[in-house]
């Protein structure tokens, strides 16, 4: 594993243009400690786990402590945080005056020449699925793995990375439901997709045999995806719910676990020296993973190609103008990919009282959607218009170009 260049020589860099940009930088800058890339050069030659692991967790705790507390502040705040926007209350869950000032890119290093490697945060360690997917979203780009999906957020909010790739919903398991909250909470915009088949592996210790395991650990989804092919395996094992898929393995590496197998993906086998015991192992070979590429700005909407657009809303009398809102699509032509309910944060319940039945509680919701138009196109804007005068909120996550590239199921990486 390969490290970016460590603390002193970004303090040295901080103190070096400090007095120029004081009008700038607050009075107590962020110091940013270390903050490690990944590759598999520096795995030993063995096939056995890098000895960087504990540093690039330690890069992770310190933005997952920045997550926690602007978490707390928010909670504190209450309501009386809610600001305005298009003349309605909005349901941003995060005040723009508790979050740190980002750092601008010539405080974090020289500014970037034309054609320069992005840097691409993903949740998980090297082997995951996010980095497959990150690698297929920006070829050759630099991935910088977090350990949560709130790391990955921040890393791009405070320019320790460009870009982040995270997924958003899974053909077998469903809505990543974190990832939707996270939409809200964040300033973030949607940029672009990119679907990636699921290849699943059955992955163990060199010399381990099947008959030897006593429990198997993954992803809670892949656990899920494999769970029948698992029982025709003949596998009456144990199983475990971990972080991620790649992190799995790496556990058994580390741990030296000869009675756990993981299940992941097979460049992590190749990157922690394990076997492969059973190889596409997921239920369903059409098992596929759809990811959301984010920015700190959003690109410029264009009509020359299928694009499809994100939005979220609420309104304060419940769902019964959900109708109303899906009509001005339907009116336009304009076809629904996706709708996906959260309950409203900080309102989950309205109460309705009536003399005659007593008090109804009924759950509040924002609803997210995505639709297949362009923001640019007039079709669109008019239907986001005509949805405004419905809603309490609307916000636009996000206008971008479809994945077009042709799918099949996976056969491996």
């Amino acid at each position: 594993m390969q490290a970016l260049t460590p603390t002193t020589s970004l303090k040295s860099l901080f103190q070096t243009k400090r007095l120029r940009n004081a009008d700038r930088l607050a009075s107590t800058p962020l110091v940013i400690q270390c903050v490690y890339r990944f590759d598999s050069g520096n795995l030993t030659s063995s096939g056995g786990v890098g000895a960087s692991r504990a540093d690039w967790q330690s890069s992770c705790a310190i933005l997952a402590s920045k997550v926690v507390s602007q978490q707390q502040d928010t909670e504190k705040g209450g309501n009386a945080d809610i600001t305005a926007v298009n003349g309605h209350k909005t349901l941003d869950l995060v005040s723009l005056a508790n979050l740190p000032k980002p750092l601008s890119i010539s405080d974090l290093s020289p500014a970037p020449m034309h054609g320069s490697q992005l840097r691409v945060a993903y949740q998980g360690v090297p082997g995951a699925y996010s980095e497959a997917a990150a690698g297929k979203a920006y070829p050759n780009c630099e991935a910088i793995p977090c350990d949560q999906f709130e790391v990955a957020f921040q890393a791009v909010e405070l320019w320790i990375a460009d870009r982040a790739v995270l997924p958003i919903e899974n053909s077998l398991g469903g809505s990543i439901h974190r990832n939707y909250d996270l939409l809200l909470r964040h300033r973030l915009h949607i940029v672009g997709e990119v679907q990636l088949p699921v290849h699943h592996c059955l992955l163990a210790l060199p010399g381990v045999r099947k008959e030897y395991l006593t429990r198997v650990i993954s992803h809670p989804q892949a656990l899920a995806q494999c769970e029948l092919t698992l029982t025709k395996l003949g596998l009456n094992v144990a199983r475990e719910a971990v972080d991620d898929t790649a992190g799995a393995a790496e556990f058994v590496a580390a741990k030296n676990l000869r009675d756990t197998a993981a299940i992941a993906s097979s460049r992590a086998a190749d990157l922690y020296g394990l076997n492969i015991l059973a190889d596409g192992i997921q239920d369903d070979s059409s098992n596929v993973t759809r990811f959301v590429m984010l920015a700190r700005e959003p690109i410029i909407p264009r009509t020359d190609r299928p694009f499809k657009t994100s939005i979220v809303f609420a309104h304060d009398k419940g769902t019964s103008v959900l109708f109303k809102v899906l009509s001005a699509f339907a009116f336009r032509n304009i076809s629904l990919t996706k709708i996906e309910s959260r309950p409203h944060r900080n309102r989950p319940i309205r109460l309705v009282d009536d003399a005659n039945v007593g008090t109804a509680k009924h759950f509040e919701y924002m609803f997210y959607v995505d639709f297949e138009a362009s923001m640019a196109e007039v079709r669109a804007q008019n239907a986001l218009a005509e949805v405004q005068e419905f809603t309490s909120f609307l916000r636009v996550l996000g206008s971008y170009p479809m994945d077009m590239t042709p799918w099949c199921p996976s056969r491996g990486e």
